[in-house]
């Protein structure tokens, strides 16, 4: 059928766009999101092709490599995107620390220590407790 030719090549060149997306990001949640609804699409689709099939379309069997290989590189993707927002990686991960703290425990401040001039004028943390 022409459409599922047509549906392998419009998710092979997204999953292109993904992975620069990937490459290129500060901030990929958009093409994690992207990347991660494009692959489930494509696990239902082969599952689907080889069940219930598809309108006009239905796969005889499960024989590998390819669909299979196909299948399991896409599961991996989703579990790979899974892991990163498990890590923290929606928040940005460029979030200075201390903001991270603050926004995880409300009402907690970090204590900075006051600077001091040395003697040649660079300016160093000091421990208020010691003596200058």
């Amino acid at each position: 059928m022409p459409y599922i030719g047509v549906l392998f090549l419009i998710g092979g060149v997204v999953l292109l766009a993904v992975a620069a997306g990937l490459l290129g990001r500060q901030r990929p949640l958009g093409a994690w999101l992207i990347g991660a609804a494009t692959s489930i699409g494509m696990i239902v689709g082969f599952l689907l092709s080889r069940t219930v099939g598809l309108p006009g379309y239905r796969e005889s069997g499960w024989e590998p490599p390819y669909g299979v290989l196909c299948l399991i590189s896409e599961v991996v993707f989703v579990l790979a995107f899974l892991a990163w927002l498990k890590a923290g990686g929606a928040g940005g991960g460029t979030e200075n620390p201390r903001e991270r703290q603050s926004r995880e425990r409300p009402g907690a401040y970090s204590v900075q220590k006051p600077l001091r001039r040395e003697a040649h004028g660079d300016l160093q943390a000091s421990d208020p407790r010691q003596a200058p």
